[in-house]
């Protein structure tokens, strides 16, 4: 134990944590939108399910670690190009990630015709979580690798995956609901996704794409919309006020 504590393991155990945090606001997006659709009484347990899901995924993959590495051995070549088990996920789940993200997309804007009630009750639990399973994969194995190069010790490792996952427990309600209230944030979130699963494919290719440019690139995105919707909180209430002032309009706001 007193070996764990050292100076140089806290500090990569600190690393580590915020690390798996940065790279779980993509995983916490991804679920908070899935859940989004399902009743109310179910959101929590799928979200907690979710989470706790890609938690002991990620601490598999560290204990299996040796297997892990071993994805990146080339396994075929195609237009003098390798192609290693990582790559097949990486690609898999980026085209998953674009594909299902731009339905959601098609839906928000064009799925009218069935009651919000009515979706969210047609939503299956079960579908959901699976979808949750099969990007947990993806995520699980891009942190696990970029994990590896960053600390000696596996024990280090799952204690900051389980520190990060308790840090998202906290704040996936909140990031879940601030999502569901506002349909802008919803999309933006969704475009993230579409841009993360570029990412993934292009990784997927062999093209490495810096993950810190499409980091900034989201909370640049989130700021400005964040700073919109202060924008017109401040503005409606004045041209209400100019609305019911405008000619024509009695006391009352009645038109004439």
């Amino acid at each position: 134990m007193a070996e764990l504590l050292t100076t140089d393991n806290l500090i990569a155990l600190l690393t580590l944590s915020a690390l798996e945090i940065v790279l779980g606001i993509d995983n916490v997006i991804f679920i908070s939108i899935l859940v989004g659709k399902l009743p109310e009484e179910l959101r929590g347990k799928a979200r907690r399910m979710g989470l706790f899901m890609a938690m002991f995924m990620r601490i598999a993959l560290l204990l299996a670690i040796s297997w892990v590495m071993k994805l990146t051995t080339p396994l075929f070549n195609v237009v003098d190009k390798d192609i290693s088990g990582k790559d097949l996920i990486l690609l898999g789940g980026g085209l998953f990630l674009i594909a299902k993200a731009t339905w959601e997309i098609h839906d928000k804007l064009e799925g009218g015709g069935h009651g919000e009630g009515a979706k969210k009750a047609g939503a299956n639990f079960a579908a959901v979580i699976a979808q949750i399973v099969v990007l947990d994969i993806v995520f699980s194995l891009d942190s696990v690798i970029t994990a590896v190069g960053m600390a000696d010790q596996v024990s280090i490792m799952i204690i900051a995956v389980m520190l990060a996952v308790a840090v998202m427990l906290m704040f996936a309600r909140a990031i879940g609901d601030f999502v569901e209230r506002h349909p802008t944030i919803k999309i933006l979130a969704l475009s993230f996704l579409i841009m993360i699963g570029v990412m993934l494919v292009a990784e997927g290719l062999g093209q490495h794409i810096e993950k810190g440019y499409i980091y900034f690139a989201m909370a640049f995105s989130l700021l400005v919309e964040v700073l919109n919707m202060r924008l017109r909180k401040v503005h409606q209430p004045v041209e209400l006020h100019h609305s019911a002032l405008s000619p024509g309009a009695h006391s009352d706001g009645k038109q004439t």
